[in-house]
């Protein structure tokens, strides 16, 4: 038996940041080191991602997790007993043999995803390394450029605006400890600007403010005057960025924007965020399309992606063929990454691999249902992904990930090295 071999496997439901049911995992080692991980869950989710097990009927509106557990704590927990923690791919392999199923609907994506992320923490306490350290195994990184949202629409704010993510990023700082600085002013005057203009409503699923806009425009003004009422300059200190999330609101190369009542086709939802990229500083759009519009994807990065971030999320769903495939068509320039999509570890790593082989940028991400687990935190640094996408500057789920971010750049002393402007594939015209 392995030092590090696995002598148990325990779940439990816990709950995320919506108030709803999620899996727990738990994993002890023979040598005594453990880990845990929580699943977390999206409101705007990919068609090809792996599938949350929930166990419908009427409690909790149909989203408990009893089903889910019984698979960890039953076969799960029976088919890795033994096996060396220290050994992902073969830990993953198991699982995914286990389940049988190709979007992980047997088991559950949520059982598997905290499983195998457990697992992972329980190989870098016996490791006697953090996380990042253990992943990065003696590699250089780079602490991540955060991606944060100022206001939330689309599926995170019951569809108050279309555009799901209004986001800034700061490429120009000198660390991440500076990005998050200048996050935190423009974050507080976009909500005095709210305050001001009667407009306060709260915040969305991820932290952002509520979007209390006549149209998705307002919302992109009142980012840009934000900005300048920090004193910042946009597009040279600050940038913007937006998770567009058509999939959410487009079907068959028609789009339809309800705040603006109208139906756009490909070509005239192509303009249009043209027309936003000339107008405001912009550096990444995050699925400018649906996801079964993959001409548009094509044509949209042909247009915009020599001077924009263009993301996948969706349309990937972290899956590394679909990176690969759309490398080779030049549908996109960058890649969300999101472990639960995937289900395992090692299928989020190599999904990250492909996007890096293929020149793009790669940003770890959060899910709009989340914990204090700060997993993420560690993967962005020790697979050196370079971005980091949380969510917003509030929320005790979100913040505990940027502050785990700030204790590891402290740690790295006069090593710590911020991604900055080397994060983006494009070189904007400001910088």
């Amino acid at each position: 038996m392995s030092d590090a071999s696995i002598i148990e496997v325990h779940g439990r439901r816990v709950w995320d940041s919506r108030g709803r049911p999620t899996v727990e995992v738990e994993v002890k080692l023979s040598n005594g080191a453990g880990g845990r991980a929580i699943a977390p869950a999206g409101a705007s989710t990919g068609s090809g991602e792996a599938l949350d097990l929930r166990d419908g009927g009427t409690a909790f509106g149909g989203l408990d997790v009893k089903n889910s557990l019984a698979k960890v704590n039953g076969e799960i927990a029976k088919a890795l007993e033994g096996l060396d923690a220290s050994d992902q791919t073969a830990i993953d392999a198991t699982l995914v043999e286990l389940d049988g199923t190709p979007n992980r609907g047997r088991l559950g994506g949520n059982a598997i995803v905290a499983t195998s992320l457990a697992v992972l923490h329980a190989a870098a306490a016996a490791s006697r390394q953090p996380l990042w350290s253990y992943l990065s195994e003696g590699r250089p990184v780079r602490l991540p450029l955060p991606e944060i949202q100022i206001f939330g629409g689309g599926a995170h704010a019951a569809r108050r605006v279309d555009v799901q993510d209004f986001m800034v990023m700061c490429p120009a700082a000198s660390s991440f400890t500076e990005a998050l600085e200048w996050t935190a002013e423009v974050y507080r005057a976009a909500g005095a600007l709210m305050k001001r203009a009667g407009k306060l409503q709260g915040v969305a699923d991820e932290g952002g403010y509520w979007p209390a806009f006549d149209c998705n425009e307002d919302a992109l003004d009142t980012l840009m005057e934000a900005i300048a009422e920090t004193g910042l300059q946009p597009g040279k200190h600050v940038g913007i960025s937006l998770d567009i999330a058509a999939s959410e609101f487009g079907r068959d190369g028609q789009y339809t924007l309800a705040l603006d009542s109208r139906t756009l086709d490909t070509d005239q939802m192509i303009s249009m965020l043209g027309r936003w990229l000339e107008t405001y500083p912009i550096y990444s759009i995050e699925d400018p399309v649906a996801e079964d519009d993959p001409e548009g994807f094509r044509n949209f990065t042909q247009a915009y992606g020599s001077r924009c971030q263009i993301i996948g999320d969706d349309f990937l769903v972290t899956d590394a063929a679909r990176v690969q495939a759309a490398a080779a068509n030049g549908s996109l320039n960058a890649v969300l990454i999101k472990p639960n999509q995937a289900g395992t570890v090692t299928e989020t790593l190599n999904a990250l691999k492909a996007g890096k082989a293929a020149g793009f940028g790669t940003i770890v991400s959060a899910r709009s249902g989340e914990s204090e687990d700060v997993s993420i935190a560690h993967l962005s640094i020790g697979w050196d992904a370079g971005q980091l996408k949380v969510g917003s500057f509030s929320r005790s789920e979100r913040m505990a990930k940027w502050n785990e971010v700030l204790r590891i750049e402290e740690s790295l002393g006069a090593r710590a090295q911020f991604s900055g402007w080397s994060a983006l594939p494009f070189t904007p015209a400001s910088k």
